[in-house]
């Protein structure tokens, strides 16, 4: 027998109880019928209009672009740019790396390039950066790579300098006007949106190759970082102090040099130390366009698939990153110290720094004259490292022959392959409308433009389906970052012990150049695509695990205690909690994981990754092919802008604990 409802009668003078809010469809769910449409129209038109152009094929686009390109090569402007920089860099080189005939070593050997390196961690910071800097620089003779590692400090140290000749007066303009800092903030995100690769592509083709196109692109890559980070310290320097000031009557010039530059020293110290290391990462890359370091022996080894020849030069790039960012990082410490007043007495340092000049003086002098002091000994330590290397690389492949080749297999049949027919197989206009509609789910109105603004210029570019291509990599292997990102990020936030642990083990990952693991992993499952999508996680994971475990720690204790109180058990906790109140850090680990998976992707063109990757590798080895190398670039660039929008207005749109 069925109940009646008896509605409860309204009392008189009271207001009538609010309407049930509408519940709204889940965005996930639009997103399925979204892709439930596509692959109901691919089923009937796969294979039709998917605009396919071979490794070796030009559209009269890319020709176009190439007759451009010969142009602009051969401008008298970039020829002057290009002289000047090789000027700069070959008188350094005859100096510390290069011998200069009749000498059979520069003017100033190695044992004199140490003495010389060592005071200046002392002068400018303290006893253990000297002799960190003594240990650093004697590593790279004794391994065997002592003028490429002085070739890529040369190139580092003149890219930074020109980053912050340039970079350091628009950070002021940004750090002073709201006006300027809205203007060159695009400028900042085109920039490091872009993947590292597409830089030497761009200027390639207006300085070709050498230590011009090393150093023109390191400074392209590197000014971000010293124009946001010394802009923000001046920015934020505290309002009272500025108006304590200004109550003096001094000029904005002199609250800018007196107040303003004195007190965000700290903060312009970090973003040079961000430069620096900044500038070190492409080292390897710039090496790709015979640019001097350390970058051609861990290409060449590349190329040949020797684990232990990368291993070495790659280790050794490390052991420079470290030793610049320790240095820089302690001789901001110091200048705050001193500026407060603390620090050794300044007399006694001056009195001990001019005593030291004199054994320096020695050095330099016997390393003129003296071979042993000049060239560093040689010997087999490099050698007989790589070796070992290599054995130990053997017996790991060998034991995860197996495993590796079942997971390899698993996800190309399983996701790869899938995905790849139904973004590169479906006609042209099936995939730009149904990209565009699930930009639109995502990320709502604010992604409608970019999402318009990229389809249009990567279809226009003629390489829409080795775009498509790239997309698919890219997407399969950010789903693998978060699948990492959530565990050892959820594990990390709940237990400080595995935070201990893991973090330094991610910071590593960050600061070892991606081509040095790119070699193992080459190793591993030989020159596929899968490579590349394996090196992709391996380079993204660290930036979104530990995305991913900040955003679960921050969310708030008394929430969390409110969850156990109901008696919720760990997985109820972590999936109905703290995962739905983090969701913005989520998508934002999502967003960085698919910034930095484009990124090795691309370089995974050198690995048999095939599609835009190929295609600009291809152009900086034919100078003919240089349109389509630059059509290339471009669609990669469009495509990072396009996923980077949408995912921000994601973001936006999920906020925290929505």
């Amino acid at each position: 027998m069925a109940t009646a409802t008896v509605a409860r009668p309204v009392e008189p003078g009271a207001a009538p109880p609010p309407p049930p809010e509408p519940r709204r469809v889940p965005r996930w769910v639009w997103a399925l019928v979204v892709l439930g449409l596509w692959i109901l129209v691919w089923s009937f038109t796969r294979g039709d209009d998917t605009l396919f152009v071979s490794g070796t094929e030009q559209t009269d686009l890319h020709e176009r672009i190439t007759d451009i390109a010969d142009g602009l090569g051969g401008s008298a402007i970039t020829g002057v740019i290009a002289d000047g920089i090789n000027a700069i860099v070959e008188t350094l080189q005859g100096l510390i790396s290069t011998p200069e005939a009749p000498r059979p070593a520069p003017q100033i050997g190695w044992l004199g390039v140490v003495a010389i390196a060592t005071w200046v961690g002392y002068a400018v910071a303290s006893w253990r950066i000297a002799l960190l800097v003594a240990a650093s620089f004697v590593s790279f003779g004794l391994f065997g790579f002592w003028e490429d590692s002085m070739d890529l400090l040369i190139v580092t140290l003149v890219s930074v300098f020109f980053a912050v000749l340039i970079g350091f007066p628009v950070a002021i303009a940004i750090g002073l006007s709201r006006t300027a800092s809205r203007i060159v903030t695009p400028v900042l995100d085109l920039l490091q949106t872009m993947p590292t690769f597409v830089y030497l592509m761009f200027v390639f083709i207006l300085f070709g190759i050498g230590a011009p196109n090393a150093v023109v692109c390191t400074v392209a890559y590197a000014l971000p970082p010293i124009v946001r980070i010394a802009g923000f310290g001046i920015r934020d320097v505290s309002p009272a102090a500025i108006e304590a000031t200004d109550s003096l009557g001094q000029t904005t010039w002199q609250r800018l040099w007196k107040v303003q530059v004195p007190m965000a020293r700290r903060t312009i110290i970090l973003g040079l130390n961000q430069t620096i290391l900044a500038a070190l990462s492409i080292a390897i890359i710039a090496g790709y366009v015979n640019g001097p370091g350390l970058g051609k022996p861990v290409l060449s080894a590349l190329t040949q698939n020797n684990f232990g020849a990368g291993l070495v030069p790659g280790l050794l790039i490390v052991v420079m990153g470290i030793m610049l960012d320790r240095t820089t990082t302690a001789a901001s410490e110091r200048s705050e110290r001193v500026a407060r007043g603390g620090g050794e007495d300044p007399r006694r340092r001056r009195i001990v720094l001019g005593s030291l000049l004199v054994p320096v003086a020695v050095a330099v002098w016997y390393s003129r004259y003296a071979i042993d002091a000049a060239v560093f000994p040689s010997n087999d330590l490099a050698s007989s490292v790589a070796s070992r290397a290599n054995d130990w690389m053997e017996s790991i492949t060998s034991a995860l022959d197996g495993p590796s080749g079942a997971f390899k297999d698993a996800v190309t049949y399983g996701l790869l392959n899938p995905l790849q027919s139904l973004l590169a197989e479906s006609p042209w206009w099936l995939a730009y409308a149904g990209l565009l509609a699930l930009s639109l789910v995502v990320g709502g109105l604010r992604a409608l433009v970019p999402a318009v603004v990229g389809l249009t210029g990567i279809y226009l570019l003629d390489l829409w389906n080795d775009t498509m291509v790239v997309l698919n990599m890219t997407i399969v292997a950010t789903a693998l970052v978060m699948v990492l990102a959530l565990v050892f990020g959820v594990w990390m936030a709940r237990s400080r012990r595995v935070d201990l642990i893991v973090r330094p083990t991610l910071d590593a990952g960050q600061t070892i150049p991606a081509f040095v693991y790119l070699i193992p992993v080459l190793a591993l499952f030989g020159p596929t695509r899968f490579t590349a999508i394996v090196a992709g996680i391996i380079y993204a994971a660290p930036a979104a695990i530990k995305l991913v475990a900040d955003g679960v720690r921050g969310v708030g204790e008394t929430v969390v205690e409110a969850g156990r109180s109901t008696g919720s058990t760990t997985w109820q906790e972590i999936t109905k909690v703290q995962l739905p109140m983090a969701k913005g850090s989520l998508v934002l680990a999502t967003n960085q994981g698919l910034l930095y998976v484009l990124a090795m992707v691309v370089i995974g063109g050198l690995v048999g990754a095939g599609a835009l990757g190929y295609d600009v590798v291809y152009a900086l080895a034919h100078a003919d092919y240089a349109g389509k190398g630059a059509a290339a670039g471009f669609s990669i660039v469009l495509l990072g802008i396009l996923i980077d929008r949408v995912m921000r207005a994601a973001a936006d749109r999920a906020g925290p604990g929505r």
